[in-house]
């Protein structure tokens, strides 16, 4: 026999009282962990003086990536 308890005027068993409780557990667990999807690292606003100083920022960053992605290194800046 297994014991029961009375809630809301309805007699639960012990055994899906403890269901119920690790499932929530559980679930509760993996919603609060799961993460979500990694966001794009964003890169920093580029704040040139001049519009030929931001052009020349962002031909060097492109180089400087592609060189890194030729040898698999990071470059050293």
């Amino acid at each position: 026999m297994v014991q029961t308890y009375k809630i809301l005027g309805a007699n639960v068993g012990s055994h899906y009282l403890a269901m119920g409780v690790l499932g929530t557990l559980f679930v509760g667990s993996y919603a609060a962990l799961g993460g979500g999807s990694k966001a794009q690292p964003a890169t920093p606003p580029i704040n040139a003086s001049s519009p030929d100083e931001a052009d020349f920022i962002k031909k060097f960053m492109e180089q400087a990536e592609a060189d890194e992605k030729k040898s698999g290194t990071p470059a050293k800046h």
